[in-house]
C-alpha cells in the first residue's frame, strides 16, 4: 500500500525499501528531475537548461566533516583566536568552579565542597560545577591553570561535536551531505547556541541531544544493543546536565521513541524489537545520571527554591514577537550597546503596546539561525507542507510542542505542562526551550535542503506561490510597524536591509547549489556551507552578550595584578592566626567578582548562584548575586555590618564599589575602618570579626525560626555563648569555674578540617562554616554529632581535655543515608 503525502511523494513499504537501498547501493539511488522553487528562482533563471540532480550515492563523510570543520572556523575564530572571550555567566558562574576543580585536583584535594562562597557550598551537587562534564573534568586534570582561550575553545569543541552528530545522523538517513552541513552549522552557531553562548552548562546539555539522537535512532532502527549502550552513555550525560535544556531534550528523546513505535505498520513488532536496545540504554544511562541527579535533587529540596511558582516561571516566557529575530537577526538592538534595546517588556514597548513584565535578559530573545533555515522552512516546510513528510514529521511535531513550551504563559499549553510534566516546576525560564528549538529547526532545515537538492520539492500551487511572495513583505511590514509604534523606523533600517540581503542571497545560493549539484556534489556542498558560515559569522557576530575583551576579566586570572585583590590578600595574610580564616565581601564591583574567591582561595560570604542552602538564604536574605550594591540586602539576623552575625561569619574585610554607607546606612562612624580606595572598590575592615574556630563553655537552646524573624538576642554575646536547637549529649560545663579553652586550625582543606582543641572545662567547639548534613565529625577518632549552632554554623560537644576534632565531608554516604531515611519515612 502506498500513501500520497500531499507533497508530491509517496509513502509505503516499496518506497521505504527503495530509500534504504540508496545507502547500500549507489546505483539504486534514483535521479530526480529538478523542479521549480520560489517564483522567478528556478534554475532556468540562470539562463541555462536545468540539469537533473545527480545521485548523492555514498555519503562522503570525510569530505563533509572536513568542510564542516573549515566552515566552523569562520564564525568561531574571534573566540578561538583569543581576540575576544565569552563573558557574563561563562566567567562569573562557570569559570570559577572549573578553576577551583583544576586547583583542587592539582593539590590532591577533593573538589566536592568549596569553602570559598556562601560560607561553604556542596559543589558536587551544583549543576554549574562542571565536575560531571567529561571534557571539562579532563581539562582540569591536565591543566591546573586553564586560560580563557582554552576554556572558550572547550565550549566550541562541544558545539563541534554536536554538529558532527547531526552530520552522522544525516548520513545514516541517506540525506544529502549539503543539507547535513547546513543543519550542523545552524545548530552550532544559530539561535541560543550563539546568543546564549555564556551559559556553558546549557550548551553542554544541548550538544548531548544530537549525540543521543544519533545513537538512539541507530539502536531503534537496527535493534542494536551496542548502539543502545552508546545512546545510554550520551543520554545519561545529557541528564547529568540537570538544567532545563536537558529536561526538554529528554522529553524530546522520549517522544522520538514513542513516535518510532507508532509510526510504522506493526507497532507491536516495533516495540518488541526496541526492548533490547532500550534496556541496554537504561542499563548504562541510569547509573551515569543517578548520582549527580540525586545529589542535585537533594540540594534543590533543601535550597531557597525547591520549585518555581507559576508566576515566576511565566515571567521567563519567550514573547511571540521574539520570533521575528528568526528573520531579522538584531531587530530590537539586543546586540548593539549603542542602541537602546526596545524589545518586548521594555518600558518603551509597554508604553506603546502594553504587556506583562518579563524576567529575560535581552539576548534571550535572539533566535536567528541563518537565512537558509528561514527560507527553506517557510517556503518548503510550511507553505509546501514538506515539514509534514514522514521522514521529518517527528521533528516538526516536536519543534511545535517545544515552541509552545518556550512561549510560556502566552499560550495555555505551558500551564498544562507546568502542572503535569515532572520536572517543569523546577525551572524558572521556559524560554530556555529556544536551545532545543534551534536544534530541531536545524535538522528540519537540513532535511529540506536535502529534498531541494534531490529535486523532490513539489512545484507550488498558485496560492502557495502567492504566499511565498507575500511572506517577506508581511515580515518586513510587521517589523517596520513595530518599530514605528514603539521607537522609530530608523531603528530597524539596518537589520531589515541586512535580512533582505541575506534572504535574497539564500535564494540565489539554493538555486546555484542545485544547479552545481548536477555537476559536482562537492560544489553544492561548498557553496551552501560557505554561505551559511558567512551568514552566521556576520549576523551572529560577537556582540555584547557573547564576547568581550579578555582584559575585562583580568581579576579572574591566577596571576592577576589587580590592586584590590593584592590588597585583600596582603591584609588577610597579615591578620592570619591559628584560629582564624577571615572572610571577605565583594559587593557591587563587577559581574564576574562574586565567585572570584573560588579562583584566588579567599572566602566570600556570598557568591553568584541561583541556588543557596535554605538556612543560609533565610539567615541572610541575599539573592543570586551581589553584582550591584543594592543587591546586598540585610536580614533580621544579619541586620548590618555592625552585628553579631557579621562577626560570627568572620567578616573581616569588605570591598564595595560605592561608599559602604550606601549599602548599610545604619553604620555609625567608627563601626568600620576604611583601609583603602582602589580603582575597583572602597575596602573596609571590621575589627570585631571572630575566629573561624572557638571553644565556648556556655550554650543556650534557641528557636532558630524566631531568630530568623526577630534577630540575634541582645543579651547573648557570641564570643561566650553558642545558640543550639537541641541540647548536646554532654553535660553543661560549670560557668563559674570554667577555664577558657583554645582552638587552632591544624588542617583546613576543601572537605576536611582538623582542629586542635584545649578545653580544660569541656564545652563546645564552634566552627563558623555553614552546617550541612553530609559533614561528619570525629573527636580523637571517635564519631561525634555535629550540632547546628547559631542557626547556620557547626558545633561539636567536648569533654574536658585536649582533643583533635576532624570534620570531613561525605556526600555519597550522606546522600545514601538521607535516601534511606526518606524511604523509611514514606513507608
Amino acid at each position: 500500500m502506498r500513501t500520497d503525502l500531499g507533497d508530491g511523494s509517496l509513502e509505503g513499504p516499496e518506497s521505504e525499501a527503495r530509500s534504504l537501498s540508496w545507502i547500500d547501493d549507489p546505483v539504486a539511488a534514483p535521479s530526480f528531475q529538478a523542479t521549480p522553487w520560489l517564483a522567478g528562482a528556478e534554475p532556468r533563471a540562470l539562463g541555462r537548461r536545468a540539469r537533473p540532480a545527480v545521485s548523492t550515492g555514498k555519503f562522503p563523510l570525510g569530505l563533509t566533516v572536513a568542510l564542516f570543520a573549515l566552515a566552523f572556523l569562520l564564525p568561531a575564530w574571534p573566540w578561538l583566536s583569543g581576540h575576544v572571550t565569552i563573558p557574563w555567566d561563562a566567567k562569573s558562574q562557570f569559570l570559577p568552579p572549573l578553576q577551583f576543580l583544576a586547583t583542587s585536583l592539582a593539590n590532591g584535594q577533593s573538589p566536592f565542597w568549596t569553602p570559598n562562597v556562601f560560607g561553604g557550598w556542596p559543589l558536587i551537587s551544583d549543576p554549574q560545577s562542571l565536575i560531571f562534564s567529561p571534557l571539562h573534568f579532563l581539562l582540569a586534570c591536565v591543566d591546573p591553570k586553564p586560560s580563557f582561550r582554552v576554556v572558550d575553545g572547550l565550549t566550541f569543541a562541544y558545539l563541534l561535536l554536536g554538529g558532527l552528530a547531526i552530520i552522522l545522523y544525516f548520513r545514516d538517513r541517506g540525506w544529502h551531505a549539503a543539507g547535513a552541513l547546513v543543519a550542523a552549522l545552524a545548530f552550532a552557531f544559530g539561535g541560543s547556541a550563539n546568543s546564549r553562548l555564556q551559559h556553558t552548562g546549557q550548551i553542554v546539555s544541548l550538544v548531548y541531544l544530537p549525540l543521543t539522537l544519533w545513537m538512539l535512532s541507530r539502536a531503534l532502527e537496527r535493534s542494536s544493543w551496542r548502539a543502545g549502550l552508546a545512546a545510554g552513555v550520551f543520554g545519561g550525560l545529557l541528564a547529568v546536565g540537570r538544567d532545563q535544556v536537558a529536561l526538554i531534550s529528554l522529553y524530546v528523546l522520549a517522544g522520538f521513541v514513542a513516535y518510532h513505535w507508532i509510526a510504522g505498520d506493526d507497532w507491536r513488532k516495533r516495540i518488541n524489537a526496541s526492548i533490547r536496545p532500550l534496556a541496554a540504554s537504561c542499563l548504562v544511562g541510569i547509573p551515569i545520571a543517578a548520582v549527580p541527579v540525586t545529589l542535585t535533587a537533594l540540594l534543590a529540596a533543601r535550597s531557597n527554591r525547591p520549585e518555581i511558582g507559576w508566576m515566576v516561571a511565566g515571567q521567563g516566557s519567550l514573547h511571540p514577537a521574539h520570533l521575528l529575530t528568526l528573520a531579522f537577526a538584531d531587530l530590537y538592538g539586543a546586540m548593539d550597546p549603542a542602541i537602546e534595546y526596545w524589545g518586548p517588556a521594555t518600558s518603551s514597548w509597554k508604553a506603546a503596546l502594553g504587556g506583562a513584565d518579563l524576567s529575560l535578559a535581552q539576548n534571550m530573545g535572539l533566535v536567528y539561525s541563518g537565512a537558509l533555515l528561514l527560507v527553506v522552512i517557510v517556503s518548503f516546510g510550511i507553505v509546501r507542507r514538506l515539514a509534514w513528510s514522514r521522514d521529518i514529521r517527528f521533528f516538526s511535531i516536536a519543534a511545535s510542542i517545544v515552541l509552545l513550551y518556550g512561549l510560556g504563559w502566552y499560550t495555555p499549553v505551558f500551564h498544562a505542562m507546568y502542572e503535569w510534566l515532572p520536572g517543569v516546576m523546577l525551572y524558572r525560564r521556559p524560554a530556555d526551550a529556544t536551545f532545543v528549538i534551534g536544534a530541531l529547526l536545524a535538522i528540519i532545515a537540513g532535511y529540506l535542503v536535502h529534498r531541494w537538492l534531490e529535486g523532490t520539492v513539489p512545484q507550488p500551487t498558485s496560492a502557495q506561490r502567492a504566499v511565498e511572495l507575500a511572506m517577506p513583505v508581511v515580515l518586513v511590514a510587521v517589523a517596520l510597524w513595530l518599530a514605528h509604534t514603539v521607537v522609530s523606523i530608523t531603528q530597524v533600517i539596518v537589520p531589515v536591509v541586512t535580512a533582505l540581503v541575506f534572504t535574497s542571497g539564500a535564494v540565489v545560493a539554493l538555486v546555484l547549489a542545485r544547479w552545481l549539484n548536477g555537476l559536482s556534489l562537492l560544489a553544492g556542498m561548498l557553496l551552501l556551507s560557505s554561505f551559511s558560515a558567512v551568514d552566521l559569522a556576520w549576523n551572529n557576530a560577537p556582540h555584547i552578550s557573547t564576547a568581550m575583551a579578555a582584559s575585562t576579566f583580568d581579576a579572574l586570572r591566577l596571576d592577576t595584578r589587580n590592586a584590590t585583590l593584592a590588597l585583600l590578600k596582603s591584609k588577610l595574610a597579615a591578620a592570619s592566626d591559628p584560629a582564624r580564616r577571615d572572610r571577605v565581601e565583594l559587593i557591587g564591583i563587577a559581574y564576574h567578582w562574586p565567585n572570584l574567591c573560588m579562583i584566588h582561595g579567599c572566602d566570600h560570604v556570598f557568591g553568584h548562584n541561583p541556588l543557596r542552602l535554605k538556612w543560609f538564604y533565610d539567615a541572610t536574605l541575599v539573592g543570586d548575586t551581589v553584582v550591584d550594591y543594592d543587591q546586598r540586602r540585610f536580614s533580621p539576623l544579619f541586620p548590618s555590618y555592625r552585628s553579631a552575625f557579621a562577626d560570627l561569619f568572620g567578616l573581616r574585610f569588605i570591598a564595595v564599589g560605592v561608599p559602604v554607607e550606601k549599602v548599610d546606612p545604619s553604620l555609625a562612624p567608627g563601626d568600620l575602618t576604611l583601609v583603602a580606595h582602589t580603582a575597583d572598590a572602597y575596602v573596609y575592615e571590621n575589627p570585631r570579626a571572630l575566629p573561624r574556630v572557638m571553644v565556648l563553655s556556655d550554650w543556650r537552646i534557641a528557636d532558630f525560626n524566631q531568630l530568623l524573624t526577630n534577630g540575634w538576642p541582645t543579651d547573648v554575646d557570641p564570643r561566650h555563648t553558642v545558640l543550639l536547637d537541641r541540647a548536646p549529649a554532654l553535660p553543661r560545663a560549670s560557668a563559674a569555674g570554667a577555664a577558657p579553652g583554645t582552638a587552632r586550625l591544624i588542617r583546613y582543606e576543601n572537605t576536611r578540617v582538623d582542629v586542635e582543641v584545649d578545653a580544660p572545662s569541656g564545652g563546645l567547639l564552634l566552627l563558623n562554616d555553614v552546617w550541612h548534613p553530609w559533614w561528619r565529625a570525629t573527636v580523637d577518632g571517635e564519631p561525634s554529632d555535629i550540632l547546628r549552632a547559631n542557626v547556620i554554623f557547626r558545633a561539636v560537644a567536648l569533654r574536658p581535655g585536649h582533643h583533635t576534632v576532624s570534620f570531613t565531608f561525605h556526600p555519597f554516604a550522606g546522600a545514601l543515608a538521607e535516601l534511606r531515611g526518606k524511604f523509611r519515612h514514606a513507608h
